[in-house]
């Protein structure tokens, strides 16, 4: 089974590539994403350390923590950020390796994907056998993420400001799949791209 991370900017794509991949491999997709509201999930080893810091206050009725009670608490507070994030990207990057275990023992897949955008600032190549890099021109991703998302211009050089650079995404990933033309151009990439590596089906 190989172990594969997938990463790029903002407004790059990501999700529509990942659903393609999806279909033309025998695979398992995870999402640092949403690993991070698992490990978050009551009875899971950060959670009752995330209550203690937050306050209860930020529990639902059914013991869950309310996502947008935990925003508010912890994006007013950069202490308090820092130390949520303290607590949460080690147990995602604990819950990833678990499951990337329990797929090898399985036996039942060709290839483990993670998509995550800090892929390479929480050095997931020690984890990873090989990154993938999904690059888009900076005005592509500008006008996407204005269109889709409803972004401002402020907004988006905001997010943009606070990502690594082109050249930090391509030094650290073996294969860059060129997400800026037609979906029909990029999944010509992917194609060939999984057909060299024997992961097509």
């Amino acid at each position: 089974m190989r172990t594969i991370g997938i990463t790029g900017g903002v407004g790059a794509g990501k999700s529509q590539i990942l659903s393609y991949i999806k279909q033309h491999t025998n695979s398992r997709i995870i999402l640092a994403d949403e690993a991070a509201h698992t490990v978050k999930e009551p009875g899971q080893p950060c959670y009752e350390r995330l209550v203690s810091l937050l306050g209860r206050e930020v529990l639902q009725k059914d013991g869950f923590i309310d996502k947008k009670k935990m925003a508010d608490r912890i994006f007013s507070d950069e202490e308090l950020l820092k130390a949520v994030n303290a607590l949460i990207h080690p147990a995602v990057k604990s819950y990833i390796i678990s499951e990337i275990q329990k797929e090898r023992t399985a036996g039942k897949i060709d290839v483990f994907f993670l998509e995550a955008a800090l892929l390479i600032e929480e050095r997931y190549d020690l984890i990873l056998e090989e990154l993938w890099y999904i690059y888009a021109d900076k005005g592509v991703r500008r006008q996407r993420l204005k269109q889709a998302r409803g972004y401002s211009e402020e907004k988006v050089e905001q997010i943009f400001a606070s990502q690594l650079s082109e050249e930090e995404f391509r030094r650290h990933c073996k294969v860059v799949i060129d997400n800026s033309q037609s979906l029909s151009d990029t999944y010509m990439q992917i194609d060939k791209i999984l057909k060299e590596a024997g992961l097509y089906r």
